[in-house]
């Protein structure tokens, strides 16, 4: 098997063609290679060259490209051509590992290289001429859509345990039927060891794993095999998951990772944890908080909806309507939520007419009473769905005459 480069604009790219022509030999190697021969699209490029990492940056520089040393102390580095980035990482052979962190030495050997990879589907080489090198089966295990370690599976995860968590995550992308035996036993005997990741490691691929088109079979097998409680804790809501992702699917809505997680989690207090042990960003925690603390939300009179986005805000609102509607009874019409989020996307918020120097003019005098009015006069206006200018003003004149 080969791949036609004419078909793959990424292979033809004069960026591309400038980074091989610097590095000499080199190849394509793991997720390019893969989403090519599957035929999807290629986003991140990584190449292998059977040079230490000094050397291909030497050589890169002396083209007049332009290299970060990423993760030079472990063979990679990135190559930036014309905005485009190529990782580029010397051919290693592990020499110690811990379960998080290895020791490697820099090999010539194609094949030493590919036997440390994770999984033979990640193993596989393409010269820049469209040529395969495949060391384990890893093209059989792409068509038969199976994910199974290189050589064997306790190894391989003895030797970088976040591959419990990858074995999952490629299997939700890439894998049809079953998760495979040896390996789903080995990750199962090994998920204690999960508590030894960092919680970044941990949010990334699980994040990604929530972003394959449907999770919800490998997150079942998760929670059977007792992994997914080392990840995340309490009563988890599969089924609400489960029915937003049929919404999804048939809506044609992007898959929302922390969307997905908080359909997941049962209650604020456990996405708080769940934030903190992840290690999530500000923004991120704070949503997945709010999200998994939200009342259920359900189709209403205009009016009551136009409050709804005022107080949440057009992000927030969405939020609520698709995890109400993934937790909806089946007889509320899909058309009813499309309606909701059509209206956050054309929603406009009202500016409130009136400041505190407004009241202060309409007769209240400076202190703990303009708030009071200000709060009076801005219930009111929502109440009567957002009315115009001099409604607001009339409305304060009314309260101030009547002595609030």
């Amino acid at each position: 098997m080969r791949i036609d480069p004419a078909k793959q604009d990424w292979m033809c790219a004069p960026e591309t063609a400038g980074i091989l022509t610097a590095l000499g030999e080199a190849r394509f190697v793991g997720g390019a290679v893969r989403n090519a021969l599957l035929g999807l699209a290629v986003n991140d490029i990584d190449i292998a060259v059977p040079l230490p990492p000094e050397d291909a940056q030497a050589r890169l520089e002396q083209a007049g490209i332009k290299v970060v040393p990423t993760g030079i102390d472990h063979g990679t580095i990135t190559a930036i051509k014309n905005g485009k980035v190529f990782e580029i990482t010397s051919l290693r052979r592990d020499v110690e590992t811990d379960g998080r962190h290895a020791l490697v030495a820099y090999t010539a050997d194609w094949a030493q290289d590919a036997a440390r990879r994770d999984f033979t589907i990640n193993a596989l080489y393409a010269t820049s001429d469209g040529e395969i090198f495949d060391y384990h089966g890893g093209v059989q295990d792409l068509a038969a859509g199976r994910v199974r370690f290189v050589g064997d599976a306790r190894a391989r995860i003895a030797e970088d345990y976040l591959r419990i968590l990858r074995l999952f995550r490629f299997h939700a992308w890439y894998g049809k039927g079953e998760v495979d035996g040896e390996a789903l036993r080995a990750a199962a005997d090994a998920r204690g060891r999960i508590a030894k990741l960092s919680g970044e490691r941990i949010a990334k691929e699980l994040l990604k794993l929530l972003e394959a088109p449907n999770p919800t079979a490998v997150l079942r097998v998760m929670a059977a095999s007792a992994i997914l409680p080392q990840l995340l804790p309490g009563e988890l809501n599969l089924a609400r998951l489960e029915h937003m992702i049929l919404a999804d699917a048939e809506n044609h809505f992007a898959a929302d990772a922390v969307l997905r997680l908080g359909a997941l989690l049962p209650d604020a207090q456990t996405a708080r944890r769940v934030g903190e042990r992840l290690k999530l960003s500000n923004a991120n925690a704070a949503r997945l908080e709010d999200l998994a603390g939200a009342a259920d939300m359900a189709p209403a009179p205009a009016p009551e909806i136009h409050r709804a986005l005022y107080k949440l805000g057009a992000a927030r609102f969405e939020d609520r309507v698709r995890l109400s509607w993934a937790a909806a009874p089946p007889q509320v019409s899909a058309l009813a939520w499309r309606m909701l989020l059509a209206m956050a996307k054309n929603w406009e918020r009202p500016k409130f007419p009136l400041s505190g120097r407004d009241v202060m003019a309409a007769g209240v005098p400076e202190g703990p009473a303009v708030g009071q009015v200000l709060e009076a006069v801005e219930a009111w206006w929502m109440e009567q769905d957002f009315p115009g200018d001099q409604a607001v003003t009339e409305k304060l004149n009314a309260l101030v005459v009547a002595g609030l």
